[in-house]
């Protein structure tokens, strides 16, 4: 019994690892639970299996709470670690929308206007992509490259100077609504100023230019923030 365990453990520390190396961060870190979980579990066995059933009971709760299978867990990997499921952001601008994921940061994104109106931008090649920032305002060319610096981090080394420089600070079309600030901020109208505040810092997590995002979407999460808040005051 106590071989079988170790191997199990062994597998499960071998899976950890090959995941750690080939996976994104956001990838790593459910490997990391999931390997957690198990190793949790098996460890529970293990105690049980030798009569030490009090520890056994807390170390298998934690297990199953790392793996999402129970509403138990510990402080460090329970309450925090809990997840927004199914929450996302829109952002819109004339040729664009684009929809991230808040669980794993995934960008999709669809064609308004233009000759490509109607298609999912993941359905079309870096060479279209490209081709379609020149052909859109500036406002949506600082959106397309958003989302291009998430599917292709190496595509201003294909565009030209105009197109790889982008715009920080690209004009806006007019002024932001509260229902468009619900939108970006993925919250529900009525959102209190603890919901707003915390949908807004999640989101920097991920679009924060320190962290390697966009400097125009974190431009228009502060500005849906601003919005929704001064709704409070």
């Amino acid at each position: 019994m106590t071989v079988l365990l170790g191997l199990a453990a062994l597998a499960i520390v071998l899976w950890a690892v090959n995941g750690f190396v080939k996976s994104s961060p956001q990838a790593m870190a459910k490997g990391m639970r999931l390997a957690g979980g198990f190793a949790a579990i098996a460890g529970a066995v293990f105690l049980a299996a030798r009569g030490q059933v009090q520890l056994a009971l807390p170390l298998g709760a934690a297990g199953f709470g790392l793996l999402g299978w129970s509403k138990w867990g510990t402080p460090m990997f329970g309450a925090r670690t809990q997840k927004s499921t199914g929450q996302s952001s829109r952002v819109r601008s004339a040729f664009f929308e684009m929809e991230l994921d808040h669980d794993t940061g995934a960008m999709r994104g669809q064609v308004l206007a233009g000759r490509f109106k109607g298609r999912a931008l993941d359905a079309l090649d870096l060479s279209s992509l490209l081709a379609l920032a020149k052909e859109v305002d500036e406002e949506s060319r600082a959106l397309l490259a958003a989302y291009l610096d998430r599917r292709h981090p190496g595509w201003r080394e294909h565009a030209d100077d105009d197109t790889a420089a982008g715009q920080v600070h690209a004009p806006r079309s007019g002024k932001m609504t509260a229902q468009e600030a619900q939108q970006i901020l993925g919250v529900a109208p009525g959102a209190s100023a603890e919901e707003i505040g915390r949908a807004h810092r999640n989101l920097m997590k991920r679009l924060h230019p320190d962290q390697g995002g966009s400097t125009y979407l974190a431009s228009r999460v502060n500005e849906a923030r601003d919005v929704l808040l001064s709704r409070h005051r």
